[in-house]
């Protein structure tokens, strides 16, 4: 299915990474995701109840990044996917990418980003 829905840019402040000052002073993340779910009930009815609220998947993503503290943005990546599959029973696979623009590497970078997919009821590698 090629249907879905993106969530682009959205950022947070929040207190990630390894290194001590990184779980102490808030950092700026930005989050992508991708809803791969059958947009056609909602687009042919005008029903909101047929497809995804977007204010829903926004709390969620927050609520994760804000919330908790991870070591690793791939860590932070798989919350968000974990909670959003469970939050959305409609989405049947999502994109989540994760994006640290400050992360210190001793020279000029844009930012260190994961990308993850995730399929529901797929297994774990």
């Amino acid at each position: 299915m090629s249907d879905r829905i993106v969530l682009a840019n959205m950022a947070f402040q929040a207190r990630h990474g390894v290194l001590d000052w990184e779980k102490a002073e808030p950092q700026r993340f930005e989050v992508d995701l991708e809803l791969h779910l059958d947009l056609q009930p909602a687009g042919l009815e005008d029903d909101l109840a047929r497809t995804i609220d977007y204010r829903g998947v926004y709390a969620t993503t927050r609520q994760v990044v804000e919330s908790t503290t991870f070591n690793l943005i791939e860590a932070l990546a798989e919350a968000i996917a974990h909670e959003v599959l469970a939050s959305q029973p409609l989405v049947h696979e999502l994109v989540v990418r994760v994006r640290k623009p400050d992360v210190q590497l001793g020279g000029p970078l844009d930012h260190a980003a994961v990308e993850i997919r995730r399929v529901r009821g797929a297994a774990s590698a």
